[in-house]
């Protein structure tokens, strides 16, 4: 029998890096573990679309794994964004430390999130901690979580 041994990385696919990078490295302040150009015949094999290279940046999550951040390029590609309850749309849910104070700087570089700032989680397992959903340049979700304090 095999089992899940641990979390690699959450990928999403990106219109321009360079926007996106303005928004989870500049914005979410991750870190860049690595920024490369890949046309490798492998990944076409893999994903089964004729693309002429792909720009992947890994960014390091703190304790964790990694954000993969994907713009292919030489392809027709469209907008997969969807609102969180619309089936076969994702997000992101990242550990933070001071909600409101990111919240306030993501705001301040303009980017919106779906409710105006952190709601406190009042009821169920995450009672007393805080969350917001951040929306990306090209519309993906990324939930900011901030844990209860413990008293």
């Amino acid at each position: 029998m095999t089992h899940i041994t641990g979390f690699f990385h959450g990928g999403i696919t990106v219109k321009d890096m360079d926007t996106a990078l303005a928004f989870y490295r500049d914005g979410l302040q991750l870190e860049v573990a690595f920024d490369v150009i890949n046309g490798a015949d492998y990944l076409r094999n893999v994903l089964a679309l004729p693309f002429s290279e792909i720009r992947i940046v890994y960014l390091k999550i703190p304790n964790s794994g990694f954000v993969e951040l994907l713009e292919y390029r030489g392809l027709e590609r469209r907008l997969a964004a969807a609102p969180p309850s619309d089936y076969g749309a994702g997000h992101l849910c990242l550990y933070v430390d001071d909600i409101d104070a990111l919240v306030a700087r993501m705001h301040g570089l303009g980017y919106k999130t779906r409710s105006a700032h952190a709601v406190d989680i009042v009821a169920g397992p995450n009672i007393g901690a805080k969350v917001v959903y951040l929306i990306d340049p090209d519309g993906y979700h990324v939930e900011l979580f901030q844990k209860p304090n413990k008293s």
